[in-house]
């Protein structure tokens, strides 16, 4: 009897009682989720490098572009990565309230960004410069508001975020999940440098 119960005691477990989530498998799949979106930005800066000077004899950038505007939306930009890295220093200090609130701004700035966009489009649709009016402006939209929306996709996840630090606290899991945001955001800032150099700047300038 007492040699079964021994052999009950050590007989091994195939089973976790708690939830296991390898970091290094997260990081990496992230990893290759940036990869495969950074072709897709790469597709379409393609694309408009092909056809972004077929105006169809309608408007030109030099006649739509108000790149004070758009320098302006870029600053907010730049800012809310600055502040989310301000957000990131926080968790490593543990500090709840610090890293909520350096979010809270960060999504304010990505929240102005969107909002700028969207006034851009609608003066440019106000000028009868819709996408079906040339493949410049076809080419245009397509990436602009691409990456518009991945900055939108990126707020709802940052709120969400938000709600799960203050709900949990800063365990593994959402400090994982906060480093993940972080190369999503500082990422969509690499890509719009390319789109106001690109797009922007040169069609202006060019």
């Amino acid at each position: 009897m007492a040699n079964n119960t021994a052999a009950q005691t050590e007989m091994p477990v195939f089973y976790l009682k708690e939830e296991h989530h390898p970091e290094t498998g997260t990081m990496l799949g992230f990893w290759i989720y940036l990869m495969s979106d950074s072709l897709i930005f790469g597709i379409l800066f393609a694309t408009y490098a092909v056809i972004g000077q077929n105006y169809a004899a309608g408007p030109a950038p030099t006649d739509l572009f108000d790149l004070e505007l758009v320098a302006i939306n870029t600053s907010m930009l730049l800012f809310s990565s600055i502040t989310y890295g301000f957000a990131m220093l926080q968790m490593e200090k543990g500090s709840i309230a610090g890293t909520q609130l350096w979010l809270a701004i960060t999504g304010l700035f990505g929240a102005a960004f969107v909002g700028l966009e969207l006034y851009e489009f609608h003066e440019l649709w106000s000028l009868g410069a819709t996408p079906m009016r040339s493949g410049f402006l076809s080419a245009f939209y397509t990436l602009v508001a691409t990456h518009g929306l991945h900055v939108t996709f990126g707020i709802i996840w940052l709120v969400t975020l938000m709600i799960q630090v203050a709900k949990h606290g800063l365990i593994p899991a959402n400090k994982r999940r906060l480093m993940c945001l972080s190369m999503f955001w500082h990422f969509l800032d690499v890509i719009w440098i390319g789109v106001f150099s690109v797009v922007y700047l040169l069609g202006v300038l060019g």
